[in-house]
């Protein structure tokens, strides 16, 4: 594994002493180092960041039209007393979505006479609408569906709807169809810029927004407040594990605030009295993100997991009925903790049959196997991928194609990525092998025939391959800050707490401590609230260093004490309080000994300036480095930067911007009719001239010339100038067609590219870095 030690940025003095003010009881030094590394570096921006009652949040009708349409659609629904169905989704986000649209439009309709939800059946079926599902609910009576974190791209089920006479509101935050589908209102904040407020939105926060909508369109009719909705909010945020900036981190903010206040009520008074229960069984009080992302969020995903149904989550979440949502909460906890011990066979198996693979020549980790559970191969992806640095795709052909011997034999899986690539446009390249496919850049979920995989396995590493530009991937992590022994504790808690809300974006601090030492050492299976034994190891810990006398505890989930270096060694860990014990303790993530710290020496992280994204004509002045401000499209570009900075020991400024790319298509447009006016004014273009109009590299025009040649165009050289004329002799409509889409795939995949580069961290260029001889 990579090791990445931040390099110190020492934030300014005036700086440190606004910081300390949020962070009385200690220097607030290493909370301002942080922040100021992250981009916080100024009062306002720290303002909005620590306290909620500072940001102004964006309105709903941000949404602009979108939003109008809906609000029309839901009145209209209201006046004509139409039947209304919420359509789901089955993971945390989708089941809390859901339990917001429940509550919220229960306000303007009647729940169970008018109001209905759907959640498919995670091992029945897959995500977003479906068939089967709006022939139900037609039969019912209903007239409108709202789906939530779904639906997006379901435009063959819409228009199914639609001639049942059924309209259909969206609103999604996944990837958006290439054409607007038929629906009544489509609310994805993907329609945004990148840099909106709004746009990292998960399900659960978009369905809010168009209850907020609502509430400021008819604010006579609700009885309970809009702020009831935002712990259900927060829990569908963080385990959705969606960017936390903007409106995201604010309503993580007021969600947690409301949880914890909820939970700490007498049982019988809570709003909530499931998501209580909830919190007790999993020994947590609401009060950390933490307690979401480690204790709520696996819960509720578990039970679509091992059982498919998850409709009663919704009852869990949302009913006053405090004796029946224990009942509920005890089934949550029952499936988590089935949802364990296959995790744990699974990751068993997985790993055996890695012990099979070359990961030297190999990019992406593509297995499969009959017996494993669909339900839990998202989670092993995810681990595999982190342990290895490379995107991980697991594939199960259980129970599938059982029912008919007609019935064609499928793989359905998972996918998870790492490092920073985009998976889901790595999976998209190879849509034509696919059933069907969904999801996000770190995480997909897809189907195939099982007699594809071994094709898409190959093709799929081809393509990373050929992107990386001969990288080998390897897992990363980054240590933020460097403390030592004597530094952990309360004070150091509460200051790295002013960070908080944290997930992707603004990820847990990781602390560096060296030169240190374990005491005390034991591990044991961790048990179930019922006292029963589950595969799980976790072994506890005391550490110490020169610092202090004193030792100080910690955790290491999934690891035997005899992992850990016997001596001095050199750790990475989290800062965390035992909610359950209730002391401090650091949470172990990587470990080495003293030894084995070759990888600190290499590039230093002070030889790249990170100046993307922004004005940096008055950092230029105040350096001397190499700077380069054309986004590169491969790491051998990157690398001949860094050898040449390296020789002749200067810094590298990479100061390129995300690139505003025209679409494919209307790139080949321009193309065709450069060549069309070339052919008919007799002048000639330099290659350098074509590849700036159309804003694409030299090979990939060599793609868009062969294309021409297929409509009759000849291209011929004469010096530096390009000829194009015509010859009226064009090929057949398929050698075109093929021709013309492999160079709409080479922009694609340049284009790809250069946004994975514009926003690639510093911490993945490093290691890089760090690669070269």
């Amino acid at each position: 594994m990579q090791w990445i030690i931040a390099t110190p940025e020492q934030p300014p003095d005036w700086f440190i002493q606004i910081v300390k003010q949020h962070t009385p009881a200690s220097s607030g030094l290493y909370a301002a180092q942080l922040l100021w590394q992250r981009g916080i570096k100024d009062e306002q921006q720290l303002a909005a960041f620590t306290d909620y009652k500072t940001y102004q949040p964006a309105s709903p009708f941000e949404f602009g039209n979108e939003m109008q349409l809906a609000m029309e659609r839901l009145q209209q629904a209201r006046n004509n007393g139409d039947k209304i169905a919420i359509w789901g989704d089955f993971d945390a986000d989708g089941i809390t979505a859901t339990a917001v649209l429940w509550d919220g439009l229960g306000q303007f309709f009647n729940q169970d006479s008018q109001l209905t939800y759907y959640i498919p059946n995670r091992l029945t079926e897959s995500h977003g609408l479906n068939y089967a599902g709006i022939d139900n609910l037609q039969k019912q009576g209903c007239k409108l569906i709202v789906t939530c974190d779904t639906g997006s791209t379901n435009i063959n089920e819409i228009t199914y709807a639609q001639k049942l006479g059924i309209d259909v509101i969206v609103t999604d935050h996944h990837t958006l169809p290439e054409q607007r589908p038929p629906v009544a209102a489509i609310i994805n904040p993907r329609y945004l810029p990148s840099e909106h407020q709004l746009f990292h939105l998960s399900g659960v926060a978009v369905a809010f927004k168009l209850i907020e909508a609502l509430y400021l369109t008819l604010p006579n009719i609700p009885q309970n407040p809009l702020a009831d909705l935002f712990d259900l909010v927060a829990v569908g945020l963080i385990a959705d594990l969606v960017q936390l900036s903007g409106d995201c981190r604010y309503l993580a903010q007021l969600g947690i605030q409301r949880l914890q206040a909820d939970f700490q009520q007498p049982a019988t008074a809570r709003r909530r009295p499931g998501v209580g229960r909830l919190l007790e069984l999993c020994q947590k009080n609401g009060d950390r993100p933490t307690d979401i992302s480690f204790g709520l969020g696996p819960r509720i995903n578990a039970v679509s997991r091992i059982q498919g149904d998850a409709r009663f989550c919704v009852e869990l979440l949302t009913s006053r009925d405090t004796k029946h949502c224990y009942q509920l909460a005890e089934v949550t906890e029952l499936a988590n903790t089935r949802r364990k011990s296959l995790q744990k066979d699974v990751q068993a198996q997985v790993t055996q049959k890695l012990s099979g693979l070359d990961l030297s020549t190999t990019s992406v980790i593509v297995l499969e196997d009959s017996q494993w559970p669909a339900g839990v191969l998202g989670l092993v992806a995810g681990q595999i991928a982190q342990e290895t640095g490379r995107p991980t795709i697991l594939l199960s052909t259980e129970g599938i194609g059982e029912n008919s011997a007609s019935t064609p034999s499928l793989a359905r899986g998972s996918a998870r990525s790492v490092n920073f690539v985009d998976l889901y446009q790595l999976v998209k390249q190879q849509a034509h092998l696919l059933h069907g496919f969904g999801g996000h850049p770190f995480a997909a979920g897809l189907s195939l025939l099982v007699e594809n995989i071994p094709l898409f396995t190959e093709a799929i590493n081809q393509q990373l391959r050929q992107s990386l530009g001969g990288t080998t991937l390897t897992p990363t992590v980054q240590a933020d800050l460097t403390v030592t022994v004597a530094d952990l504790g309360k004070e150091l808690f509460l200051e790295l707490k002013l960070l908080e809300p944290c997930g992707m974006g603004n990820p847990v601090p990781k602390l560096l401590i060296q030169n240190c030492w374990f005491e005390n050492s034991w591990h044991r299976n961790q048990q179930d609230w019922k006292g029963k034994k589950v595969q799980y190891i976790k072994t506890d810990f005391n550490i110490r260093d020169e610092s202090t006398k004193s030792a100080f505890p910690g955790i290491w989930w999934g690891h035997y004490k005899d992992e850990l270096p016997l001596g001095r060694c050199d750790c990475i860990a989290e800062l965390d309080y035992n909610t359950f014990k209730k002391r401090y303790e650091i949470r172990l993530i990587a470990v080495r000994s003293v030894g084995n710290s070759e990888a600190m020496n290499g590039v230093s992280s002070q030889i790249i300036l990170d100046w993307r994204n922004q004005e940096y004509l008055e950092l230029k002045n105040q350096h001397s480095a190499v700077l380069v401000e054309d986004c590169p499209t491969n790491w051998d570009d990157l690398r001949a930067w860094l050898k040449r900075c390296l020789y002749n020991n200067r810094k590298l400024a990479i100061a390129w911007s995300k690139p505003d790319h025209q679409p494919p298509q209307e790139i080949w447009l321009t193309l065709v009719g450069i060549a069309k006016y070339l052919s008919r004014t007799n002048q000639s273009v330099t290659r350098f001239q074509l590849v700036e109009k159309l804003g694409i590299r030299d090979q990939t025009l060599f793609w868009g010339i062969e294309a021409l040649k297929t409509l009759g165009f000849t291209v011929t050289r004469q010096d530096r100038d390009l000829q194009i004329s015509w010859n009226s002799s064009p090929n057949s409509d398929s050698i075109t067609d093929a021709a013309v889409e492999k160079f709409l795939a080479a922009i694609r995949e340049e284009q790809f590219q250069q946004n994975y580069f514009a926003e690639v961290p510093l911490a993945t260029i490093m290691a890089i870095a760090n690669g070269i001889n």
